[in-house]
């Protein structure tokens, strides 16, 4: 599968923003989505999951009540709502995919990724 990440974009403290990643193929609904992100001179950090039919969602405990992943299996895309964003925030965000395991281990397990996308928030 190939993912493509959209949205990015520079926004200020307090603002919100909506990552897109579209897949190709036709077998999306086989595959747990996530999201990552890395910034700077920092290790890529898991941000969110969503299994494969959308029922069962995971957080990072920094995003946690703040940005919300789902997912429309129709249009074979995956998308990360950001709100009340922190210049902590700011990284490249990436889109990973995985049909070997479940949305509870992909912080551990992709085997699919994106290119990424830039947030940066300023303060």
């Amino acid at each position: 599968v190939q993912l493509v990440e959209s949205g990015g974009g520079l926004v200020q403290a307090g603002d919100s923003l909506r990552l897109s990643c579209a897949a190709s193929g036709r077998t999306f609904s086989r595959y747990a989505m996530g999201w990552f992100r890395q910034a700077p001179g920092k290790e890529r950090e898991f941000v969110a999951a969503v299994s494969n039919l959308g029922v069962r969602t995971y957080y990072a405990d920094s995003v946690k009540g703040r940005f919300t992943i789902s997912r429309d299996n129709a249009k074979n895309t995956v998308y990360l709502q950001m709100n009340s964003l922190k210049p902590e925030d700011t990284a490249a965000y990436y889109c990973a995919a995985t049909d070997r395991y479940s949305a509870s281990e992909i912080a551990r397990h992709c085997d699919y990724w994106g290119q990424g996308t830039q947030v940066t928030v300023s303060s």
